[in-house]
């Protein structure tokens, strides 16, 4: 069993409710809640768009795989409504996301094949390559995991955080 760190963003429909249902599924499919962050309202970030989100990062204890993780966090997305992930950059508007930010300390860089009749591949980066750019992911991680150390980086997600939050100042 290991701790994993999910980020979870809604920014249509009821976002509360959209993340507490998200959070409830998983912790049915994946294993216990062990910590949830409280929820900030934030800018959409890599896109325009006049919804804002609602943020939050949870902990569940866990056993299952990386990739058991991945395909279940992209089930409860489709069952709360979301239709396509976002590719190469490419942001809009979404009823749910849930991106794997953190796993014990695991480095991993992984294609699964895509279930169903579709052909493809589904890509798994741990820790998320772009969670130390935003603020939105790392304010509740440290807030629900202020030393845990990313695997990478080697700095606490308060480090992370501290930084991000000197460059914002700077540029203000």
């Amino acid at each position: 069993m290991d701790y994993l760190y999910l980020g979870l963003g809604s920014n249509l429909g009821d976002r509360e409710k959209l993340l507490h249902q998200a959070i409830g599924m998983l912790t049915e499919r994946i294993g216990g809640l062990e910590r949830l962050s409280a929820f900030y309202e934030t800018q959409p970030w890599g896109f325009c768009s006049t919804h804002p989100f609602l943020n939050a990062v949870g902990v569940w204890r866990t056993a299952k795989s990386p990739e058991e993780l991945l395909r279940a966090t992209q089930v409860v997305e489709r069952e709360l409504g979301r239709r396509r992930k976002s590719v190469g950059g490419q942001y809009a508007d979404r009823p749910i996301d849930i991106d794997l930010l953190l796993y014990g300390g695991r480095v991993i860089e992984a294609d699964y094949g895509s279930p169903g009749a579709g052909s493809g591949t589904i890509h798994l980066s741990l820790p998320h390559p772009l969670m130390h750019l935003r603020r939105f992911v790392m304010e509740p991680l440290a807030e629900v995991a202020p030393d845990v150390v990313h695997p990478v980086l080697k700095k606490t997600c308060r480090e992370i955080l501290q930084e991000i939050t000197r460059l914002a100042d700077k540029g203000k």
